[in-house]
Order: structure tokens, then C-alpha cells, then sequence
């Protein structure tokens, strides 16, 4: 319904009721329900998970559809992003949020800090999803009280043909609700606790859910050794887990990102079974390094597979964890990706060590031999040494074609003597453009960052200390944060407006007439901003 349908629907309400209701503002009733277009975090769920399945399909149909996130740890942090991508691009088509269990883990747990390995309360995730989406649509009740308070400007002004513009504006505003991809990690638990947490984390707004195939209780950061996958029966009991929630939930097109660590995980915790040739089990256990033995040496508590003919040992670490062979990750990888894909996953993602879009390709053919449209969500991870990556990756292969590449040290080339140079700069045009040519070559359909704003919080903090408890003073803060909101046009200069003070001020209009006590007056310092 359009701005006015809703004003005339409600008008005709308030009428029925002969009387008791005239202190209602038909006109502001509507642009209440205006500002609050998702009631629940189902409605978000539903919404977001259109738009992904829309862009699923764009990016099968042009690789250069592909989309983008930042994650999130506040809901400031996403409602900021989002406002910026709108401010700057005039859209967010494109553009998600994504949830990093890293950061819950390192900043939302009461515990404090803790590392990336699942201790957080799980509590905390859901909790999380449902403080950004507050955040959100609390942006778009700031946005569209702007529009309202220009277009009751318009009115006392009697430009008839500004106010249609305005009321046209409103009936097209664009919300700053967008998809979040949220991290359930490995699941926290069984498969009952994956669903059950899942159930929270749809009913709280997340329209995709990634899913990566660790053991819950030894699960940790997949740029960090030591971890532990488990059989692809044991993961996708968690994966239809997650299918089952969204579908009880109502989400039909609710999206699940199946993660792999397998490149970098070298241990399982379990011996997968097989039940014939071949199977999921068999060729899960294929991988295991094993050594033939005697049956005459079995010892008690041995583990001993048939492998053609032959008696087998899994070789046991004294952790009790059992290890793979030694360059099976790739093809592991492959086995994972192909299970999720047939049986309910709609993404992948492949955990890296480095982002090489070759190597990721590699992979990525092998599994659409199978699955043709596998598409993957990738982690440009601050995981990894962007620079020094791209620059070796520049050094080896000009010397595989034979230039000279005498004036480079490949072991130093983090270093900024290198910045300018031809090879500096070809690295950070690779850099650049590293997310178009991944998305054409390797099948990437989302790329993310997991933990950008952990190190821009950081970043501005330390720049701010330096200059404000030193010599600059106020000066510090004054040059280098409001004088460039204020240049820039960031709306947090005026913080009163976007804590919702102005919101506020039109809701005690609402409720007391000319008898309201408003903040926005003439003595309001956010004045001083107006220009």
C-alpha cells in the first residue's frame, strides 16, 4: 500500500469508531507503519532470502553479478555500512551484511575476549542478528523521517509539485534492511542443537546460515591449525538440521553456505562408517593415513580398515585424533563441496590459506564437473598478508616468464621500499581487481570480509589517542574526526538525529498535541550542524 492508500485506510478506521478515536492522526498512523515495515525478524528472513535466490540467479546468468559484505559485530556498525553503501552508490542491490562468529567470539561474549573456537555463548549470535536488523530499521525510520518533515515543509510552503515529489520518494524508498549471512559455526553441538540455535538465528532475521564441518568441541579459526573435520554423514545430519529449521520456520528459500576447512584440516576425530564400495564413508576413510600390519600385531583398541584386500591402521595422534595423509586437502575439499551440494546445500565455501584465485579455480572445475552451477561465498580474509601474497604472486610469476627480477628480495617485499615500483603496483592492481577476476575464473558469487571493522575500530582508536593525548589536543579529535564528518557528510555528526532524537520528537507530537515537550528546538547545539 502506498503512503496515501495507508492514510485514507486508516482515516476510514478512526472514522468508525465515531469520535473516541479523532485525537488520531490518520497521517501519522501511516507513517508509523511506514517506518516499521518489518514487524518481525521472520518477515526480514523471507524478504532477505528473495533477494538472495534473485542475485543467485543475476550471477548464474553474468558472473559479474556477483555480491559483497563486511562483518558485523554492533548493530551501529551494520546500520553505518549500509547507510554509507546507500549514500555513496544510491542502492544497496548487491550488498549484504555478514555475522562473524570470530568477532562474537572476540568482542560480544561475557566472558570477554576469547578466541575463535566456539566458547562464546551461543545465545549471543541470535541476539546479535536481532540488534542489527534493529539497527536497520531504525535507519530507515531516521531516512524516511527526513522525508516527512520535508514534506510537511513543502506543504506550509504550498509547493504542490515538491510534495508529490516527496510523496513519491516515500512510496519508493528503498530499506536499509539487506541479507545477513550468519556464522553458526559448527553447529554448537549435535544436530538437535544445531537446529534448535538455527531456529533463533531465522526467527531473529537471517535468511542464510553458514555451516562449516568441523567437530563442535575441537572446532577453531579456520586460518589456525589444529582443526578437525568430521565424516559428511555426521555434518550434513547438521546441514538438514538447518533446512529442517527454515522450513519450519516458514523460510522456503532460506540459504545454507556449507564451509569446508578440509584444505587446511589434517585430523578427524572419527572413523567414518561405510556400508559399501565407494560410499561418502569409504571415500572419507580413503584419505586416512594408514599404515598395512600384520593381524598377528593388531593391538587392543586398534582401528583396522580393509582397503583392497589389505588390513589397514589408521595412524592415532596421542590426542586420540586420527590424521589424513599429506597433500589430500585439495581433493577433500572436492569430496566436501560435491556431498553439500547434492544433498541441500545452495553455497560453498572453500576456507583458503591464501587467497590465489588459481588455486581456488582448481577446485572449483573439479566440483562443476558435477554440480555446473556451484557457486562459492568466499572469505577475503585480514587472515591473510594481502600485500605480501600478491606481490610474491607477481615476483614468481614474472620469473616463471623469464623477466628480470633481480631488484626484488621475494623475502622482503612487504616492505614499503617496494610500494612504487612496478611490481608493487602491479600486486595492488591485482588486489583491485582480485574479487571481479575470482568471481569470473573461480565461480565466487559473494565476497566478504570477516573482520573488517575489528581492525578499522582499532585503527581509528589508535589514531585518535595518539593525536588527542598528545600535542594536537582537542585539536586531535576536532580535525581528525567532526571537521571530516562534516566535509564528508557523515550523519553521525549529528548523533542526537541518529540515537532517533527527532523520531522521538514527532512521536510526542503524536501523543500531546501542541503540549509536547520537544528536544529539537531552537536551543538544540545539533543546530550548529545544519549548514
Amino acid at each position: 500500500m502506498t503512503y496515501q492508500d495507508i492514510t485514507a485506510a486508516t482515516d476510514q478506521l478512526i472514522r468508525r469508531h465515531n469520535g473516541t478515536w479523532d485525537g488520531i492522526s490518520a497521517e501519522a498512523v501511516a507513517r508509523m507503519q511506514m517506518q516499521n515495515r518489518f514487524r518481525t525478524g521472520l518477515d526480514i528472513a523471507r524478504y532477505t532470502a528473495a533477494i538472495v535466490r534473485r542475485d543467485m540467479a543475476s550471477y548464474d546468468a553474468d558472473s559479474a553479478a556477483y555480491t559483497q559484505s563486511l562483518g558485523c559485530w554492533h548493530g551501529f556498525i551494520g546500520q553505518q555500512k549500509i547507510i554509507s553503501i546507500k549514500k555513496h552508490f544510491g542502492t544497496t542491490k548487491g550488498r549484504y551484511l555478514y555475522l562473524s562468529g570470530w568477532m562474537v567470539a572476540a568482542l560480544r561474549s561475557e566472558f570477554g575476549p576469547l578466541p575463535d573456537q566456539s566458547m562464546h555463548e551461543k545465545t549471543s549470535v541470535p541476539a546479535l542478528i536481532e540488534e542489527l536488523y534493529t539497527f536497520l530499521k531504525q535507519a530507515d525510520a531516521r531516512e524516511l523521517n527526513l522525508l516527512f518533515r520535508d514534506l510537511d515543509k513543502a506543504r506550509e510552503t504550498g509547493n504542490e509539485i515538491e510534495a508529490q515529489r516527496l510523496i513519491q520518494a516515500i512510496d519508493n524508498h528503498e530499506t536499509h534492511v539487506v541479507p545477513t549471512i550468519a556464522d553458526i559455526d559448527a553447529g554448537f553441538g549435535n544436530a538437535e542443537a544445531t537446529y534448535l540455535l538455527a531456529k533463533k538465528m531465522i526467527e531473529a532475521g537471517a535468511c542464510a546460515l553458514q555451516i562449516e564441518n568441523q567437530v563442535s568441541d575441537e572446532k577453531q579459526c579456520g586460518h589456525q591449525d589444529g582443526k578437525v573435520t568430521v565424516p559428511h554423514e555426521d555434518f550434513l545430519q547438521k546441514v538438514r538440521a538447518c533446512r529442517y529449521a527454515f522450513l519450519e520456520m516458514g523460510v522456503e528459500d532460506g540459504i545454507i553456505v556449507t564451509r569446508t576447512d578440509s584444505l587446511g584440516a589434517g585430523l578427524t576425530k572419527q572413523i567414518a562408517v561405510s556400508r559399501e564400495p565407494g560410499d561418502l564413508g569409504d571415500q572419507y576413510n580413503s584419505y586416512l593415513d594408514c599404515e598395512e600390519i600384520d593381524p598377528a600385531t593388531a593391538r587392543n583398541g586398534d582401528v583396522i580398515l580393509n582397503r583392497d584386500g589389505k588390513l589397514m591402521r589408521p595412524r592415532r595422534l596421542p590426542s586420540n585424533l586420527f590424521q589424513f595423509r599429506e597433500g589430500t586437502g585439495a581433493d577433500r575439499c572436492v569430496m566436501d563441496c560435491i556431498a553439500s551440494l547434492q544433498n541441500g546445500a545452495d553455497l560453498l565455501w572453500i576456507e583458503t590459506e591464501k587467497p590465489h584465485i588459481e588455486q581456488i579455480a582448481s577446485m572449483v572445475d573439479r566440483i562443476r564437473e558435477v554440480v555446473p552451477n556451484a557457486k562459492l561465498v568466499y572469505n577475503n580474509s585480514p587472515s591473510f598478508n594481502w600485500t605480501l601474497n600478491f606481490r610474491q604472486q607477481v615476483f614468481d610469476a614474472w620469473a616463471a616468464e623469464g623477466r628480470d627480477v633481480s631488484a626484488y628480495d621475494r623475502a622482503r617485499l612487504m616492505s614499503v621500499d617496494y610500494d612504487e615500483t612496478e611490481l608493487g603496483q602491479e600486486a595492488d592492481e591485482r588486489i583491485r581487481t582480485f574479487q571481479k577476476d575470482a568471481s569470473a575464473r573461480a565461480g565466487i558469487f559473494h565476497h566478504l570480509i570477516t573482520l573488517p571493522t575489528y581492525h578499522t575500530a582499532a585503527l581509528s582508536t589508535d589514531n585518535l589517542a595518539r593525536e588527542y593525548f598528545g600535542e594536537a589536543g582537542m585539536l586531535g579529535y576536532v580535525a581528525g574526526v567532526q571537521r571530516k564528518e562534516i566535509r564528508e557528510g557523515i550523519a553521525t555528526v549529528k548523533h542526537q538525529n541518529m540515537s532517533g532524537s527527532d523520531i522521538g520528537d514527532e512521536h510526542k507530537e503524536y501523543f500531546a498535541g501542541e503540549a509536547a515537550l520537544k528536544a529539537g528546538g531552537a536551543h538544540n547545539t545539533m543546530n550548529q550542524f545544519a549548514a
